[in-house]
């Protein structure tokens, strides 16, 4: 059994497409940035190369990792002596990871096992719960205002939105493209009260009948008003409209009233996942 690398988007789609699509849902941030390399190049997330392997016995691929430097590398299960041996080959590329983003067993595995190799401690930057929407349960009662669609003329607050969202939860800044595509696909709504936007939510294409809702944010002064619940549950419903058989999102643990949010809305927990960032790396994975 061996870990192979390409620089090839195709190559690697064609690997491990079966495995990423047997989970849709634990696989919807693999799933995602692999289309976005796919339909828009190497260079949608930044100038630097995408690393791209998988895990196989020269049969069946049974793992696989992602990363778009400088975020965090992304990876399915780890089984077996996967990970050990991914550490190994990754120190041998000369690889500088600034963290790592999966399941917590997994992540913790493959943590120790570098740790092992290079001498790096990881730090856990952050807890996550991945959420599966059962049956929607919309705010009641709801909140002042409606939803409403974005559009290229909001483009200017929802970076100034995706920027503090990022800023808050301490990772990398989404790509300008990756916005704009949002945009135009007309997947990004807002809530707005008054006439003025106060909250916002974006969601993934639908891929393997999987949606994900995120990011999710509301100006500091404008939350406590049901405003999130709001978007959150409008724009699930449009990722419903448009064949998601299944609608995940992500919340941080460290935040109750997010995860209490959520769940209200009828979403259920999945798995718990980690982002831990490794000495020297203060950021964590921005998808």
């Amino acid at each position: 059994m061996a870990w192979t690398f390409t620089d090839d988007v195709a190559a690697y789609g064609a690997a491990v497409g079966g495995l990423l699509s047997s989970a849709p849902e634990r696989h919807t941030v693999l799933l995602s940035v692999l289309a976005t390399l796919t339909s828009r190049g190497t260079t949608a997330f930044g100038p630097a190369a995408p690393l791209l392997g998988w895990w196989s016995d020269g049969g069946a691929v049974t793992a696989a990792v992602l990363q778009t430097p400088p975020r965090a590398l992304l990876m399915t299960g780890l089984p077996g002596r996967s990970a050990a041996k991914l550490a190994t080959a990754l120190a041998d590329r000369g690889t500088a990871l600034p963290g790592i983003n999966g399941a917590e067993p997994d992540a913790a595995k493959f943590a120790q096992a570098w740790r092992d190799v290079t001498g790096q401690q990881g730090h856990a930057h952050q807890r996550q719960r991945l959420y599966r929407l059962g049956k929607l349960i919309p705010p009641n009662p709801a909140p002042a205002g409606a939803a409403r669609v974005a559009t290229a003329g909001d483009a200017a607050i929802a970076r100034s939105w995706y920027s503090a969202f990022a800023a808050e939860a301490g990772l990398e800044d989404a790509p300008p493209d990756v916005i704009t595509s949002r945009l135009g696909a007309g997947r990004l709504m807002f809530w707005e009260a008054a006439g003025e936007p106060t909250s916002m939510a974006g969601m993934t294409d639908v891929i393997d009948r999987t949606a994900r809702i995120g990011p999710v944010y509301t100006p500091p002064g404008l939350r406590g008003r049901g405003y999130g619940a709001g978007v959150t549950a409008t724009i699930t419903e449009l990722a419903r409209d448009r064949g998601a058989a299944s609608v995940v999102l992500f919340t941080d643990l460290a935040n109750p009233t997010s995860n209490s949010i959520y769940l209200k809305l009828g979403y259920e927990p999945v798995e718990d996942r980690v982002v831990i960032t490794f000495d020297g790396s203060p950021r964590g994975a921005g998808y």
